[in-house]
Formats: structure tokens, C-alpha cells, sequence
């Protein structure tokens, strides 16, 4: 078929017009400030889709063309990965509609401006002062209690515990991570963080309250009915991270009849109000398979939704705490390759706290620069949720006179970053230990053991107790420690460090 030359200008005409029309929207845009500009990118979908590929050129000449850092290549990818990963979902969420204004706007000023691109005054004060990054964050669970009783739960949460921080003690707490770190980003655990109540007032209120923060929550979701939707778009600085543990069968098998379903409906009302929302999703040897599953990805990425996932592999501590939960060897070392599939071919923003070592520069607990520790509801300072010792309480510090860089500076924590930086920390690319196995309390159980004994650490609870008198225990996590590090110990000398020698 021969294309007659009038109708052939007539689409040359219109072209240049949608040409024209882009080229005014982009002159128009650049005028703005940077934060309505960067608003404005977001909300028009053909300039987004150029922006996301600038975007992406961008963050692999910077992580792996320039590698300032000196980490090995290899670990540059994961990061980068990583990071194309959440933009192409951020993306899609925007697409597909499921972002609210407000909530664009907080995504905008307070997660880019703020916790990923801004290097702030406060920042730069504290590395001249203690020679080193301050943490980029803080993990605090305000309550214990909560509404579900799930297996092997590691905070043991149930309704009947009414243990707590007040919201005062919360509040002071988020302001001096700022003011003393330049830290805007903060993890909510439980217990249930939707049962938590203080002086009238609840989570919501207090993100409401901290409008300069982005908060990550973990949730069962069987609390975010409508309302709590509509009040979580409102404040626009919360994304819920939904514990499932695969599909309707497993879930309720491990948090109850009818739990999945009512998570579904949670799913619906953060769409419908436009909160982007993840999964949280405990691998244990009896789904590992099924959650890495393409089944599992389409059904919460594509059908529900979620933005992001974050994978934890069962960790030994807590109600009833077992070995044999634990996911084997073989699976951890099937779950690494599996999860860089998803990641690198799928494009899956999904990030293992165990295998996704590389992209942290290993373990990230007790107060590592750009990392975090752990406030539970007693006032506990401790390294991480699944490490539970402790030589500090904040209540104790706070009336000592000190304040969060003293329960930074205790030796427990110190003697863990010590660990970190002689294993792999910030070494050398060819020097740099298995990151594939980064964690201190799971993967290098000698290690965190020592430690405990040398700093006089207590358990936080009456099961961290158990497990530090527990042989059986013990010798358990060291022989699946060394078992895992045999495993993938030729992967990382050949893909990370054979390279960088």
C-alpha cells in the first residue's frame, strides 16, 4: 500500500505538534523549583518514562562505571539492580494510578530529597566529630502487643502483652535521630504498630506529627481497613510492608483462619486511596520454593499490587524457636540464585536480608554507618530485632543524661562494627568477606557469641535466654553457618573477588 503524500504530512504535522507540546511542557517544568519539578515528572507519564531511563544510565555510571566506593564490581551491579528495580516499580505504581498526590509529594520531598539524595549539614557534622558515618536510620517496635498469635513469631506478640514506649519517649526518639544523625527514615515494627496507643494518640498521628521522616511499617494488615487507608494517604510519608507467608493455605497456617483474606482487603484499600504498599515474607525450609515461585510474583506484583517485597529467612529466636524452620543449606543457596533471576532478568524490587548482602556492604546492625539499631518496647537498644542482647536501655540513657550517640558509642555495638569492618566492611574489593553470608547472629554464630560474652550483653527476654544456654542451639547455627559459607564461598570468590584480583 502506497501511503498518498497528503496524508503522510498530515502525521508529520501532528508529530511535530506532540513534539512541540513536549518540548513546552519540559521549558515550562524546568522553570519550576526542583521539588515541583520532580512532582510534576512524576505525574506526566511520557516525561516520567525519559526521566526513569536518564534515571537508570545515570545510577550505573555512578555505581559501577565510576565505583567510588572500591567495592567489588559485581556488588556495584547488585546495588544497581537494586535501585533500577525501584524506580521501574515506583513507576508502575504511578501508571496503574495507585499514588496519591500527597502521597507523590512525600515520596518526593522527604524519600528522594531527603533520605537518598541529601548529604545534610547535621551529616557532615557528626562524621567530623567521630570520625565516621552516623547510622541512616532507627528500627523501633513502640508495642508488643498484638492482635494475631503466629508461629515462631520473633517479637512472642500476643494481646495480652501490654508492654510499650510512650509517645513521648517515640517522639523524642525521632527527633534526635534527626538532629543528631540528619536521619529522616525510620522502621516500625511490632508487636502490631496499628495497636499501639498513647496519650490518645497512634502511629498515624506521630508520622503526621514527623512530616519530614518516611516511615516503613511491618504489618499483619488485618487493621487497615478504608479509614486507616484514607488517614496513611493523608499523611503521605507511610508505606505498609504486609507479612504473607505464601498463598491463603500457608498464611492462615501460620497467622490464623481468614487472616489472608482479610490482608486481600487491606491490599484493595491502599489501592483505592493510593498508598504503595510491599510484602514482608518469612522464608522457612517448608515454603522457600513457593514464595520465590513465578505463581507467587505475578500473584502480589501484577494481580495485588505490591511496590516492593522484602524477604526474611526464619531466624531461631522468639516463640517457640526452632531449627527446624530454618531454611537449609541447599535452599539458601538455591534462594541466591533464584532471587538474582528475579531481580536482574525480572526486574523485581524485592531485596533478601540475608543473600542481598552485597548490595549493603554486608550486615547492617548495630549502629553500622548508613545502617541502624534496634529500640523494642521495653527501651532495649539492641544491635537488630534478631540479634536480642543488649547492654543499654534508652529510658536508662535518657535519664543518665544521655542520649542516642551513647547508646551508639557502648561497647556491644562497637565490638560488633569492629566485626563488620574486619570482615568485610569498606575493605579492599579483593578483600572483602562473603557477603552472601553477612549476619552475625545466623551466619556467624561463634562470632556473635563471643561478643556477648566479652561485652557482658543480657538478653532482652526470657527466649533469648533460653537460646544462650541452649547448646543444642548453638552448635546447631554454627554447623548450618559453616554449611551455608562452604556452599557459597565459591560463588563469591568467582563472581565478586576472582575478578577484582
Amino acid at each position: 500500500m502506497v501511503i498518498k503524500p497528503t496524508i503522510r504530512l498530515k502525521k508529520i504535522k501532528i508529530i511535530k505538534k506532540e513534539v512541540t507540546n513536549m518540548q513546552s511542557q519540559v521549558k515550562s517544568m524546568l522553570a519550576m523549583p526542583s521539588l515541583t519539578l520532580a512532582n510534576n515528572v512524576l505525574a506526566n507519564d511520557a516525561i516520567r518514562r525519559l526521566a526513569l531511563k536518564a534515571g537508570e544510565k545515570k545510577i550505573y555510571h555512578t555505581l559501577v562505571e565510576k565505583n567510588n566506593s572500591g567495592s567489588p564490581i559485581r556488588s556495584q551491579e547488585d546495588k544497581y539492580y537494586m535501585l533500577r528495580n525501584m524506580l521501574h516499580s515506583i513507576n508502575r505504581a504511578m501508571e496503574n494510578k495507585r499514588v496519591s498526590p500527597s502521597v507523590r509529594r512525600g515520596l518526593i520531598k522527604i524519600l528522594v530529597g531527603k533520605v537518598l539524595l541529601e548529604s545534610n549539614a547535621t551529616i557532615r557534622a557528626f562524621k567530623e566529630a567521630y570520625g565516621f558515618k552516623a547510622p541512616g536510620f532507627l528500627l523501633i517496635s513502640p508495642t508488643k502487643r498484638c492482635n494475631l498469635r503466629c508461629t515462631g513469631c520473633y517479637a512472642s506478640s500476643s494481646s495480652a502483652n501490654a508492654e510499650k514506649l510512650d509517645y513521648d519517649m517515640v517522639d523524642r526518639i525521632l527527633t534526635e535521630k534527626k538532629e543528631l544523625w540528619g536521619s529522616h527514615f525510620t522502621v516500625i515494627s511490632g508487636g502490631e504498630p496499628l495497636m499501639w496507643r498513647s496519650d490518645g494518640k497512634d502511629l498515624i498521628d506521630m508520622a503526621a506529627r514527623h512530616s519530614d521522616q518516611y516511615f516503613l511499617m511491618y504489618t499483619n494488615g488485618t487493621l487497615i481497613d478504608e479509614k486507616m487507608a484514607q488517614r496513611m494517604a493523608k499523611a503521605g510519608n507511610i508505606t505498609p510492608a504486609i507479612s504473607v507467608e505464601g498463598f491463603e493455605k500457608e498464611t492462615d497456617a501460620r497467622r490464623g483462619k481468614g487472616v489472608h483474606k482479610r490482608i486481600l482487603k487491606a491490599f484493595k484499600n491502599l489501592r483505592n486511596n493510593g498508598v504503595p504498599f510491599g510484602i514482608s515474607i518469612t522464608a522457612t525450609r517448608n515454603n522457600a520454593e513457593l514464595v520465590l515461585s513465578d505463581e507467587f510474583m505475578d500473584f502480589y506484583f501484577e494481580k495485588q499490587g505490591a511496590v516492593y517485597g522484602w524477604i526474611f529467612q526464619y531466624m531461631p529466636i522468639g516463640r517457640s524457636y526452632t531449627l527446624n524452620l530454618m531454611v537449609t543449606p541447599e535452599q539458601r543457596k538455591w534462594m541466591f540464585e533464584r532471587e538474582q533471576h528475579l531481580i536482574r532478568e525480572k526486574a523485581l524490587f524485592i531485596a533478601d536480608f540475608w543473600n542481598s548482602g552485597a548490595v549493603a556492604n554486608g550486615c547492617i546492625s548495630g549502629g553500622r554507618p548508613g545502617g541502624y539499631f534496634y529500640i523494642d518496647w521495653n527501651g532495649n537498644c539492641l544491635p537488630c530485632a534478631f540479634y536480642p542482647y543488649t547492654v543499654d536501655n534508652i529510658k536508662q540513657v535518657y535519664r543518665g543524661g544521655g542520649d542516642l550517640n551513647t547508646v551508639l558509642m557502648n561497647p556491644f555495638f562497637q565490638a560488633i562494627r569492629k566485626w563488620q569492618r574486619e570482615y568485610s566492611f569498606m575493605k579492599p574489593a579483593h578483600e572483602v568477606g562473603n557477603q552472601i553470608i553477612p549476619c552475625i547472629s545466623k551466619d556467624h554464630q561463634r562470632e556473635a557469641r563471643e561478643i556477648i560474652d566479652a561485652t557482658g550483653a543480657k538478653p532482652a527476654d526470657q527466649e533469648a535466654e533460653k537460646a544462650l544456654k541452649d547448646q543444642s542451639y548453638y552448635k546447631g547455627l554454627v554447623a548450618c553457618g559453616d554449611e551455608v559459607a562452604r556452599l557459597t564461598n565459591p560463588i563469591w570468590e568467582k563472581e565478586y573477588i576472582g575478578p577484582e584480583r
